[in-house]
């Protein structure tokens, strides 16, 4: 087109300077482009691990070699133990400083010393916890000498790694935080690998959140309506891991609203439960800000495992499974390795391979030349919120005043002036309140009513948790790594304090197991469902259960075992509490479906059906309402055309599934009229806004002035409804009373809600018509479930947190995945924060213990923490389609698989 002529003069001049501008626009991206382009080869270039040729490592007394497959996953060999850990030390550090060296930062509450004041909160409330300070305590006074022998190893070899590399040389997260500060990583400690554990066991802490909602529930709900909301265990659906026991215990509840129910009497104050609501939303928003490394606490963090006797498998030997449940991350949490003796014998005793903590020695899940191991999440009950009697001078127990334990602690800011902080704890443990401004006010009118003492100037919570007493968990991971039979196992399981963990068992003579340890409390007076008052020493923990008395198998009739966060016994015939709040088994019994169906009349389990196991994606729940939500009378044809994409569905969740797509859509729609829309603010998803009734209001309202605008509080990975078995139960319960008050929806003036089931229902499938509708198109044949239920893979710091173009090098996705909450294949998703992936196996393996060599394994991601490594996420693609790769264990089977070879000379 010619340019126009006829223009005036001025219009002339303001077009060719913004042409001007424009061309100059482009010049300077385009240099920016270069300069991106420069800086990032060659920061690359700088931190990829050298892993060909020799490299001398101080310390070592001979050389050991390191063999590194196509995926990058390394087999350590040397001659002696500290050899070993001290390589191993080495090679993680290669492939992901990075990563530890945030994680110890994070363990030490000194994560504003990386990425300034807006860390300061979070290490505050870490300081408050003191994760590393009892970790020192425990390297001080309860390990063996053998332990921290292997401990300064490691540290040494991670040392040796730091002392010849700095900066851009240590990873491209070290060159982009260049521009921020002049951080410089300090040497690693011993300390710094124990801290881990008590990282690992804070995600794993069992019911806490659970006893904070149903306390923030009491807000909008009677205690009978939590009850339903919190279901039984379904014992006679779900079996448990081990069966019999002994007597049921008797315990009682402290009831926060003091309506005579509990232990609290009656004649409470009006309102008084605002005062512990308020501050256990505060709590529970603290709580969001501390990086949860396993993945969002609560439902989701789980883990399938299993063993099959030789007698029902194709090898004539064991196969064990394991698929543990955390969050997507990049890169994985776990790490690949295995650890070998090129001769075992009194100087050197390691025999082993499998899922490492990078920044930890030693191998977490996996097996030896002997035995194998898997772990799920026990899920006990490790933890208790207590309610503390205040002043400025002490706190109340037992009728006395008694002076707060306080010690000082400085936060260090990067780019800015130190904080300081004092920590005060009472016999129970650590103030969490005086984390949050907020919590100052949560016993002002705390639910205590004449059970309280005189108030004077207020209350506070403190925390409990077995992990802030010192323990051997250290010791167990090394005496698991060389156990050779099932008493060693049970010995180094017994030292295997925190996290709780269900630890399953099988070894190369045929023989399987259970073994349930940890350090799980005693409770005097309560269940550890609610907050108990700290004042009264008849609440106070009285010791633990004894490891003897901890539920185990060996060898049972049945000729296999599960675990996957099911009830480990049924507590009325066991002698000690373990928990209230277990995993419904929605998993756990497909689980055993699956291997009863394959075995009965003298079927074979072979390692095929264990991995295609592991990808079962069939919907219980799918199963128990979709024949109620093919019977709606849906008068409206878009509606009805999505309605039909449920008959004839098999309820299995697979990708490509249109029909798995709408159901979820109807299931979370369906949960949030029932139940989200009914929830305390404190519980729905931060930023929904509601019209609701006031809470405490009661009786029809025909003037909507007189309802309040209520926006969520919660970080949308933890709101509820999350979707979970729990609430298969709480739906399961109900679906034959179509009149039941959870079907009723709020009559808002000029706006009729629900009146029963079959109206609620429709109005679900109607919502998720709409919603699926806005996200994936109008025509129903292009709709599928990955595209809804998306798994993105990110950096746990600059990947979430930093500038959108750092984040672009260091994510990767989306994939679209099959499976879902509570199923086998537990890509998990939070109903009322949306269909994103938000914990996923994070890694899968099957064990043949009649040829360890035909063992099978895949990690998330990829060996590398390196963005742009070959193994960055080299396994990512072949774990979405259910792919393991082999898992050479045998000197001669790793040779033949070596690509690359490193050898560490002293």
């Amino acid at each position: 087109m010619p340019a126009n002529k006829t223009g005036p003069a001025p219009k002339k001049k303001k077009g060719r300077r913004g042409r001007l501008v424009a061309v100059a626009v482009v010049l300077l991206l385009v240099a920016g482009i270069a300069f991106g382009a420069f800086w990032g080869v060659n920061t690359v270039r700088a931190s990829l691990p050298q892993t060909t040729g020799s490299l001398k490592l101080a310390g070592l007394t001979d050389p050991v070699d390191v063999r590194r497959d196509a995926h990058g996953i390394p087999q350590i060999y040397a001659d002696t133990d500290e050899d070993l850990f001290r390589a191993q030390g080495y090679v993680q550090a290669q492939d992901r400083f990075w990563e530890m060296d945030v994680r110890r930062h994070m363990t030490a509450g000194r994560l504003s010393e990386m990425f300034g004041k807006d860390q300061v909160d979070t290490d505050a409330f870490l300081r408050t916890l003191g994760w590393h300070r009892v970790a020192q305590q425990e390297y001080d006074t309860k390990l063996s000498p053998a332990t921290k022998k292997y401990l300064q190893a490691y540290s040494a070899g991670v040392n040796a790694y730091l002392k010849d590399h700095e900066g851009a040389a240590l990873s491209l997260e070290y060159a982009a935080l260049d521009f921020q500060n002049d951080y410089k990583p300090e040497k690693w400690t011993p300390v710094d690998s124990v801290a881990w554990l008590k990282a690992m066991a804070w995600d794993l802490r069992g019911n806490m959140q659970d006893e904070i909602d149903r306390s923030l529930m009491t807000s909008r709900f009677t205690a009978q309506q939590i009850a339903e909301l919190y279901p039984a265990y379904p014992y006679q659906r779900s079996k448990p891991i081990v069966p019999g026991g002994a007597v049921d215990p008797v315990t009682k509840e402290f009831d926060p609203k003091g309506s005579g129910t509990g232990n609290a009497p009656n004649g409470t104050p009006a309102g008084a439960a605002h005062g512990l609501q308020s501050g256990l939303s505060a709590l529970s928003t603290s709580l969001d800000k501390i990086p949860a490394l396993l993945g969002p606490n609560g439902n989701g963090i789980g883990s399938n495992s299993w063993v099959v006797s030789g007698a029902h498998t194709t090898t004539g030997k064991p196969l064990l499974a394991n698929d543990p449940h955390l969050a997507p991350q990049m890169p994985s949490l776990w790490y690949q390795m295995g650890l070998h003796c090129r001769t075992t014998g009194p100087k050197c005793t390691y025999d082993v391979a499998g899922y490492t903590f990078s920044g930890m020695p030693g191998v977490i899940i996996g097996h030896n030349q002997d035995v194998s191991w898997g772990m799920t999440n026990l899920g006990a009950d490790v933890t208790d919120l207590y309610l503390e009697k205040v002043t400025t001078d002490g706190y109340l127990y037992d009728g006395r005043r008694r002076p707060f334990t306080t010690r000082k602690e400085t936060i260090k800011v990067a780019g800015g002036p130190s904080r300081e902080i004092t920590v005060r704890a009472t016999n129970n443990g650590p103030i969490v309140s005086d984390r949050d401004g907020e919590l100052a006010t949560v016993g002002k009118r705390a639910p205590v009513g004449n059970a309280a003492p005189d108030r004077g100037d207020g209350y506070a919570l403190s925390l409990r948790w077995t992990a802030l007493d010192p323990g051997t968990s250290m010791d167990a991971v090394f005496e698991l790594n060389r156990a050779k039979d099932w008493t060693s196992f049970r010995k180094a399981a017994a030292d295997f304090e925190v996290p709780s963990q269900n630890l399953i068992y099988a070894d190369t003579k045929g023989n399987i197991g259970y073994q349930a340890p940890g350090r799980i409390p005693v409770r005097g007076k309560g269940d550890g469902t609610l907050p108990a008052p700290g004042w009264d020493p008849d609440y106070r923990w009285t010791g633990v259960i004894p490891q003897s008395a901890l539920p185990w198998e060996y060898n049972p009739a049945r000729g296999y075992i599960v675990t996957a966060n099911q009830a480990v016994v049924d507590e009325k015939k066991y002698p000690y509490l373990l928990t209230k709040d277990w995993g419904y088994g929605a998993r756990s019994q497909r689980i055993n479906d699956l291997i009863e169906s394959k075995i009965k009349d003298g079927g074979k389990v072979s390692t095929d059906d264990m991995q295609s196991f592991q990808q079962d994606n069939s919907s219980q729940i799918a199963r128990i309402l979709t024949p109620y939500l093919t019977k709606v009378n849906i008068s409206d044809p878009y509606v009805r055309e999505a309605q039909q994409l449920l008959d004839g569905w098999d309820f299995t969740q697979e990708p490509d599934s249109a029909a798995a797509a709408y159901f979820n859509g109807v299931w979370r729609n369906l949960l949030k009229l029932a139940f989200g829309n009914k929830m305390p603010k404190e519980l729905r998803v931060k930023g929904q806004c509601l019209t609701v009734r006031p809470a405490g209001g009661s009786g029809p309202v025909d003037d909507l002035a007189k309802f309040v605008r209520e926006c969520g509080e919660r970080a949308p990975d933890r709101a509820q409804p999350d979707g979970g078995d729990r609430w298969y139960e709480v739906v399961r319960a109900i679906l034959d009373d179509p009149t039941n008050a959870w079907w009723k929806t709020e009559d808002l003036p000029g706006h009729p809600g629900d009146k029963n089931r079959d109206q609620l229902l429709a109005h679900a499938m109607k919502d998720a018509r709409y919603e699926l509708t806005s996200k994936l198109g109008k025509n129903i044949d292009n709709w599928t479930w990955g595209r809804l239920h998306q798994m993105f893979l990110k950096n746990q710091t600059l990947g979430t947190e930093g500038p959108g173009f750092l984040q672009g090098l260091f994510n990767r996705g989306p994939w679209n995945v099959g499976g879902g909450e509570a199923a086998v294949n537990a890509t998990g998703w939070n109903a009322s924060g949306g269909y994103g992936v938000t914990w996923v196996p994070s890694m899968r393996m099957v064990v043949n213990l009649a040829d360890l060599d035909k063992s099978r394994w895949i990690n998330l991601t990829g060996a590398s923490g390196h963005a742009y490594d070959a193994h960055y996420y080299d396994q990512t693609d072949k774990w979405a389609k259910g792919e393991l790769l082999p898992w050479s264990f045998g000197e001669a089977a790793v040779k033949k698989g070596t690509k690359d070879t490193l050898t560490l000379t002293p």
